[in-house]
């Protein structure tokens, strides 16, 4: 597949790799391994935090046909706290801004990261690096993603638009299906390691996020009965996107996908008509296997 924007629009046979073949060059800037996924829950007995501590800000409203007012997705209402400064504000914002200074631009995204709290979804004992920027791993051969990528890969889905329904493949722990409910009306996220899905919901239960539903089954599938979406996002790399993604999405919208074996980079696609996609390919990444079937 060529990443030359003068080709396009793209058959769809184009955008999942089974038409030209060459590699896209490759980048200077390499992250950390990515995927998001958790190996750990223990939340039973915690309290949640005041409800003032998550403050989604308003969604604009833009993208959409009708006139209709739409309402800030509610961002979670509670937080089970640890016994230490991690809870705090402080650190967060400390991590928001390290990720502001990488590039990323996305005011909503940038909050959406200083509102969830990362320390909720890696191991007790990693607690102390959740707010480095790195991934951390957290079972099953699986990590929770870099900040820096996260919100990349968020912002360059979104797009300055406002998000009506979303689809992550790869919930793992949580934390990014937790952080794109903050961005999108409704948010649906697959898991096909069956500890992980129930993992992520024992996460996620104490933060009571209504416009997220998590489901297990095959991401490479998606899940076309909540079809199309304006938006997907992918947290493990294929060889190739998957061609039943791409039929998912509505006409105009965006999947971010990493792409590749050895050599790994964030591909962007864009569905531009019923049987047109269009194509770019961005920075080096890597990323965990994508996998089909469930486990």
């Amino acid at each position: 597949m060529s990443d030359k924007r003068s080709q396009f629009p793209l058959p769809l046979s184009s955008v999942t790799g089974k038409g030209d073949t060459r590699a896209p060059a490759p980048q200077p800037k390499v992250a950390t391994p990515q995927t998001a996924t958790q190996n750990a829950a223990q939340h039973a007995n915690r309290q949640p935090l005041p409800k003032a501590v998550f403050q989604a800000p308003p969604v604009h409203n833009t993208g959409y046909n009708d006139n209709t007012p739409r309402r800030a997705p509610p961002a979670p209402s509670g937080v089970p706290p640890r016994a230490h400064a991690l809870v705090s504000d402080a650190v967060r914002q400390a991590m928001v801004q390290r990720v502001a200074q990488q590039g990323v631009k996305d005011a909503l995204v940038l909050q959406a990261m200083g509102t969830v709290p990362r320390h909720l979804f890696v191991e007790p004992g990693l607690s102390a690096q959740a707010y480095v920027d790195a991934s951390l791993p957290i079972g099953h051969h699986q990590t929770i993603s870099q900040p820096y990528i996260v919100a990349r890969m968020i912002e360059v889905m979104r797009n300055g638009a406002q998000l009506q329904r979303v689809l992550e493949i790869g919930t793992g722990c949580g934390y990014q299906a937790a952080v794109l409910a903050c961005v999108a009306q409704e948010v649906y996220s697959i898991e096909r390691i069956k500890p992980l899905h129930e993992l992520a919901k024992a996460n996620l239960r104490p933060l009571r996020i209504p416009n997220l539903r998590l489901h297990y089954g095959d991401g490479m599938l998606g899940l076309p009965q909540a079809a199309p979406f304006d938006g997907i996002i992918l947290a493990a790399a294929g060889l190739e996107v998957p061609p039943a993604l791409l039929e998912q999405l509505s006409i105009g919208g965006r999947l971010v996908a990493p792409v590749g074996a050895k050599t790994q980079h964030l591909q962007l696609v864009v569905r531009t008509g019923k049987a047109e996609w269009t194509s770019e390919v961005m920075e080096a990444v890597h990323f965990v296997p994508l996998r089909p079937g469930t486990v």
